[in-house]
């Protein structure tokens, strides 16, 4: 790779008139791939710099939710390859257990045929196929993002390195006693038939009913409420509070279960809310899981009366109903038995629904493996406490805190066959032997390997490491181990951080996975709404992409993102940022053609003008702050900054008030020029890591030399000017104020009048051709008549505005626009004079007409002022 730093044979300076990005990014991106940019070398001596890829599923493609994190990772990452760090970022996809296998066995479903007609090995060779041919579209939307990942060192949760991890880990923790097998609840998919985790659950609320049914008979009578009547057929007590003076009379004795020939206690126990309802629940030990709890407390019997599909198992006239058919069922047969006490329809509440096929989830007693999470959740909770692991924003970790120190134990297993399997076989007399991925499993007749598959969490949850390489001790584990920083959303904070957390910790003695923890938002539309298919909101973006360039996609989401906070955005926003580097392009392009250069050591300041000195003094500032915004992941403030350094301060005030200077020609218009030159060199550094294609355009053809993807940061000089600062706000006072005079008596923004400047009480006589330029001053030559005159930050500016608007209509049109704004304040007053009308009306109100009457004296302050400038008819 050339060193950058030595300029390459020098590079066409033109520039077509007009950027186009859909012409220019795919090549450049592949040029930066070929060029190896992006690649990390662990034998280098210098500083790592490593983030992985939140790991996209195998099943997935771009969304704007990936598009915002890849941008503000790719922004981190290009930045700290500039400042000389050895850089990789880790790309990958995750295997995506239930929703890959969603996807096949569609596929299968539309020739007819399920999983089981293939059977595990075949079905398995089947996804494999799915997944080479398929899957994994999201690698080229990465690339039209401008993803500055390291291709080659690619990895995939199923592949044999990572595989190799998994069952690595799973023996050790088994080995240690903390993976285990037990009954518990777990959120169960009648229709994908698996276990799922808390995070693939989506929770809407529902339409249900709620019914209150009688059990018992007489002094032996409790009221109980429930949406899920069907459950009833497996309760196996009925629990009050224990100091529920109402049913003290009733502990330790049984009542009748209606519809069933069973009786059940009466159980005290402090889970129940004496305050709610009726004070007494039902417990369904085997299908809830506060109730299981309730039912290990009190050693009640679990009694399963639903199978995998959701259909009732228990003998009677119920049997073989699916669970909602049972529920209408059951009430009409309670009903018919007068012991339906009440009944609410439609009863909205929050209901529990698969988040791969929509199905409401069954919370179901099942035979799984888990996790024993106590200890390696302390040192989780630990590692932050004590400064190893830093959560940005910071208030993010009492979120962290609540989670991580109430973590129960994690159900790993799922009822899949597309997945790691579980490395344990189980023998003919019920032995159980875990197999690491170097031994050899038992063999013989009774012997076989366990049929459940591993939660996808498990194995994103070694991702920091396995894709380095562990368990071997590769370099590139010792190089690139521990991660400087996971950038993901908050809405997954506790689910896969905390499980990365807690392996990586486990896995590397002690060792966390990452030194900080940065937290984003969600990307919502531009109302703030959440985008869904519902809604009809979402949007793809690589549509917009198509239509404003990369980059313009890119400026906009970093521009929404502060820490920890949700993002919205709108199509409009884009279509600013597009315009944004446009006025880049179109500005780089309008001062290389006048002389902008990089060409030989910057001049000596007193050889500069004040403008110049102003605009360096600037761009050391910006560069000082844009580098703490960065350390602080303040991608939102940074962007703007930027926006407005390079748009206000460079484009609109320097670039103008040099243009007489270029236009002149000599000595000065040479040392503006370097100036410049620098200036832009400079900015376009700054803005590379969020825009990267237009300003690899702009630089490259701006210095000759070889790329900025591996150009040096921009270092603060130190130069700092207060002087020439004050001097340059003092003309742009001035100018605005008259910018501002000559649009309200509606002048066009490039329409010339004649002008007299008197700079004498000011610092800004040498400025006067600068000043003329921008606000498109004429000479006061002969016959000139100042029609309007302007005092404004000491100077005075005389304008002749005869023949240049209608004044007799323009003072028609003030005044009638002063008598509107006296209008307005005389009601607003009266309004706010009346104590029975402040007495009544609601503060929000108050305060509107407060507002109107502030405006209308403003108007009234402003018109006024205006009529005064006007000459008389």
């Amino acid at each position: 790779m050339t060193e950058n730093s030595q300029a390459q044979p020098a590079a066409n300076p033109e520039l077509p008139t007009q950027y186009a990005p859909a012409e220019v990014e795919g090549k450049l991106y592949e040029r930066w791939v070929e060029r190896g940019y992006f690649e990390a070398d662990e034998k280098s001596g210098k500083p790592p710099y490593t983030i992985v890829i939140p790991p996209p599923n195998v099943t997935g493609s771009l969304h704007l939710g990936h598009a915002f994190e890849h941008t503000i990772i790719d922004a981190l990452t290009r930045r700290k390859r500039m400042q000389g760090y050895e850089t990789l970022w880790q790309p990958g996809m995750d295997h995506a257990g239930i929703a890959t296998q969603n996807v096949v066995e569609r596929e299968l479903a539309k020739e007819g045929k399920s999983r089981h007609d293939l059977g595990r090995e075949a079905f398995v060779e089947r996804v494999w196929q799915w997944k080479e041919e398929s899957g994994g579209q999201i690698s080229g939307q990465m690339r039209r993002l401008g993803d500055g990942v390291a291709w080659s060192r690619e990895r995939f949760t199923m592949d044999d390195g990572l595989s190799a991890a998994v069952q690595t880990i799973f023996k050790r923790l088994f080995d240690d006693g903390l993976i285990y097998r037990a009954e518990r609840i777990i959120n169960w998919c009648p229709r994908c038939l698996t276990a799922i985790s808390d995070i693939e659950v989506e929770y809407q609320d529902d339409d249900g009913e709620l019914v209150s049914i009688k059990y018992g008979d007489g002094d032996e009578t409790l009221v109980v409420a429930t949406t899920r009547a069907e459950t009833m057929l497996g309760d196996t007590a009925v629990a009050v509070h224990p100091d529920d003076e109402r049913y003290a009379h009733l502990v330790g004795r049984r009542i009748k279960l209606p519809l069933t020939d069973r009786t059940i206690p009466v159980v005290a126990d402090t889970h129940v809310d004496p305050e709610f309802g009726t004070g007494a629940v039902k417990v369904t030990p085997a299908h809830d899981p506060n109730d299981f709890e309730i039912g290990r407390r009190h050693d009640l019997p679990n009694v399963t009366v639903m199978d995998e599909r959701a259909v009732i198992t228990t003998p009677g006239p119920f049997q073989g109903l699916d669970r909602y058919e049972a529920r209408s069922a059951i009430v009409a047969a309670l009903r018919a038995e007068g012991r339906i006490v009440a009944e609410k329809r439609p009863y909205v509440h929050s209901v529990g629904h698969c988040s791969r096929c929509k199905t409401t989830v069954e919370p179901r007693l099942s035979l799984q493996w888990w996790v024993k999470v106590e200890t390696l959740a302390k040192e989780a909770g630990d590692a932050v406490r004590d400064g190893r692991v830093t959560i940005h924003p910071k208030e993010m970790e009492s979120r962290y805190f609540a989670w991580i120190d109430n973590l129960n134990d994690w159900n790993i297993s799922r009822q899949l066959w597309w997945g790691h399997r579980i490395p344990v076989w189980h023998g003919p007399n019920g032995e159980t032997v875990c197999v690491g991925p170097n031994d050899e499993p038992p063999t013989g007749e009774g012997w076989h390997q366990d049929t459940d598959v591993l939660d996808t969490w498990f194995s994103s949850g070694l991702w920091p490491f396995s894709t380095l390489g562990w368990p071997e001790q590769t370099p590139s584990l010792e190089k690139f181990y521990p991660n400087s920083v996971l950038v993901t959303g908050y809405d997954i904070l506790f689910f896969w951080v905390a499980r990365m957390m807690m392996f990586g910790l486990y896995a590397m003695d002690g060792t966390p996975p990452f030194h900080t923890i940065a937290l984003h938002g969600m990307v919502r539309d531009e109302h703030g709404k959440k985008m869904s298919k519902t809604f009809g909101n979402v949007v793809n973006p690589l549509d917009w992409m198509d239509k404003y360039g990369a980059d313009a996609v890119r400026f906009t989401l970093a521009r929404g993102a502060n820490p920890g906070v949700d993002v919205p955005i709108g199509e409009d926003w884009v279509q600013g940022s597009r315009n944004f580097a446009n006025k880049v392009w179109n500005a780089t392009r309008f001062a290389m053609m006048n002389g902008a250069t990089v060409e030989g050591p910057l001049p000596d300041a007193e050889r500069m003008s004040a403008t110049d000195r102003w605009i360096l003094s600037r761009l050391n500032e910006t560069v000082a702050q844009v580098d703490a915004l960065y350390e602080d992941y303040q991608f939102a403030k940074l962007s703007d900054a930027l926006f407005h350094f390079a748009w206000d301060e460079v484009f609109d005030w320097y670039v103008e008030l040099s243009k007489t200077t270029f236009f002149a020609g000599g000595e000065q218009a040479g040392v503006s020029g370097r100036v410049l030159g620098e200036v832009l060199d400079v900015t376009l550094r700054l803005l590379h890591p969020i825009v990267p294609f237009v300003t690899e355009t702009l630089w490259t053809t701006l210095t000759g030399k070889e790329s900025v993807v591996v150009a040096d940061w921009p270092a603060d000089s130190g130069f700092r000017d207060p002087a020439a600062e004050r001097e340059i706000e003092h003309l742009q006072q001035v100018v605005t104020e008259v910018r501002r005079f000559r649009a309200d008596q509606g002048l066009q923004s490039g329409q010339k009048v004649p002008g007299r400047l008197d700079l004498a009480a000011t610092p800004l006589a040498a400025h006067e051709a600068a000043i003329r330029q921008v606000l498109r001053l004429q000479a006061a030559g002969e016959g000139f008549h100042a029609t309007a005159t302007l005092p404004v930050a000491g100077a005075t500016v005389e304008l002749d505005l005869s023949g240049t608007i209608d004044v007799a209509a323009e003072r028609k049109r003030l005044t009638k626009d002063r008598d509107a704004a006296e209008k307005e304040k005389q009601q607003a007053v009266a309004k706010l004079g009346n104590e029975a009308f402040l007495a009544k009306a609601p503060d929000n109100v108050v305060d509107k007409i407060r507002g109107r009457l502030s405006k209308a004296e403003a108007d009234i302050e402003r018109i006024t002022a205006q009529l005064t400038a006007l000459p008389e008819s």
